[in-house]
């Protein structure tokens, strides 16, 4: 069977190298330009945060909260397996309703763009995603659900225990709450949090992810800080957190 040439570069390429040529070619022939960029823009965080991980040995899975399309997890498996300095291994989860967003709880969770039902990718259909992209089935859990009920402390059923990085994209102020409350048990030193609507905000409310996050590290919870590291996409924001215990016995306490 004739493969096509996309197929063969996108297979030996280093994948920084691929992103940037068919970026350049949809700048010339127009289709998805915008999509290549954004893909490139969010393997370039991974790739980064990955890289970064490894080096100062921060140990643990990959969470992501809202999984439609698959496209950021398919990028993380990319990463583990092909990129040429080793940034794994580690089980990947997936927390998705598999339903699209659930409505919303207060004004705060209301969105133009954010309605009950959008974003709706069937389990069975993000299973066939990963497996065309190549992801074993054994490397990754599937936690099918709202996140009301499926990170409840009471849930039944596997959950990860220690976390390198948590992806968090699921829009709303009320979902985001809570993978907030799931994650703060489950905090370590160095882990990066990255947060894909960090910038989505409407005209009358600020934006929930944002709101969330500040809320899981106000004043109440002293022993955790958020070091900001990379903006992605147009909307995408990261932070590294850090032990404040940590911190405040370093000798660069000050700093």
């Amino acid at each position: 069977m004739m493969r096509s040439l996309k197929s063969v570069a996108r297979e030996r390429l280093p994948a920084p190298i691929f992103n940037m040529l068919q970026s350049a070619y949809h700048r010339v022939t127009g289709p998805n330009e915008h999509y290549v960029h954004e893909y490139g823009d969010r393997y370039e965080f991974m790739r980064k945060a990955f890289t970064t991980l490894s080096y100062n040995r921060i140990e643990g899975d990959y969470a992501e909260f809202g999984c439609c399309g698959g496209v950021t997890f398919r990028i993380v498996h990319r990463l583990m397996a092909k990129y040429p300095y080793g940034v794994g291994p580690f089980h990947m989860w997936a927390f998705d309703s598999f339903e699209g967003l659930p409505p919303a709880e207060s004004a705060i969770d209301e969105h133009p763009i954010w309605q009950e039902g959008n974003f709706a990718m069937a389990e069975e259909d993000f299973h066939k995603k990963c497996k065309a992209a190549g992801i074993p089935r054994n490397a990754y859990t599937t936690v099918k659900g709202f996140y009301d009920k499926t990170l409840a402390p009471a849930a039944e059923g596997p959950r990860p225990m220690k976390i390198r990085l948590a992806y968090v994209d699921c829009d709303m102020y009320s979902s985001t709450s809570a993978v907030m409350k799931f994650l703060m048990p489950r905090l370590q030193h160095g882990m990066i949090l990255a947060f894909d609507d960090y910038y989505c905000w409407s005209s009358e409310v600020p934006s929930g992810e944002r709101m969330a996050l500040a809320e899981a590290f106000g004043p109440e919870n002293p022993d955790w800080r958020l070091l900001p590291y990379v903006q992605f996409g147009w909307a995408g924001m990261s932070f590294v957190v850090e032990s404040a215990k940590a911190v405040n016995g370093s000798h660069n306490a000050h700093w």
